[in-house]
């Protein structure tokens, strides 16, 4: 294998511990680098430090912000009675770019993984159930992901918030819009004939 520079390997090895980013992709991103501008180089780091340095947790949602609370738990058009709970704060944005929640979140900040050693108290849920302990919540929608981790998470959470006598509903999945049944696998097809509804 051809080495390049100690200086060019550690960009690529720096750029291939990020998710989903393979030796070759990591290659590609760091010669792009060297291709660009010192300014662009520059402006990239920069902003790279500045998230670094500015973001934090919000106190409230536990969503990603530069201002505590965050935006939306300042924004009193906003729904008080229904909070989304999701895995991470990107899963926060993508149902807000879809525009279809208009309550409050909470993030989780993961799932519960017990043969990984991650338990409820490496969650948000404590926190959860303090913001449900306060009132005026009457709905708690569950948008984990419908994996074998997001699914026990949200049981386990359904068990918990049962008893404040709040509505707990989790997020309908099954066949994607534009894909075909023939296509579709078993698990998800199985969900979408579990979720159905009256028409």
């Amino acid at each position: 294998m051809v080495k390049q520079t100690p200086l060019i390997d550690g960009l690529i090895d720096a750029f291939s511990r990020l998710p989903g980013i393979g030796r070759k992709t990591a290659s590609r991103l760091a010669f792009h680098i060297l291709r660009t501008s010192k300014e662009e180089a520059e402006d990239l780091a920069a902003k790279i430090l500045d998230v670094k340095r500015r973001i934090s947790v919000c106190s409230a949602c536990f969503d990603l912000t530069d201002e505590d609370p965050c935006p939306i738990c300042q924004d009193s058009e906003r729904s008080v009675e229904e909070i989304c709970v999701v895995e991470e704060p990107n899963d926060l944005l993508a149902i807000e770019n879809s525009g279809a929640f208009k309550g409050k979140y909470h993030v989780l900040h993961g799932t519960l993984r017990p043969l990984e050693g991650v338990g409820p108290e490496h969650l948000k849920i404590k926190e959860l159930l303090k913001r449900l302990e306060k009132g005026g919540v009457k709905e708690v929608v569950i948008a984990t992901n419908p994996t074998r981790e997001g699914g026990t998470t949200a049981v386990y959470l359904t068990q918990l918030i049962k008893p404040f006598g709040i509505k707990v509903t989790r997020i309908a999945s099954g066949v994607p819009v534009g894909s075909e049944i023939e296509y579709t696998d078993s698990v998800t097809l199985s969900e979408a004939m579990e979720g159905r509804r009256e028409v």
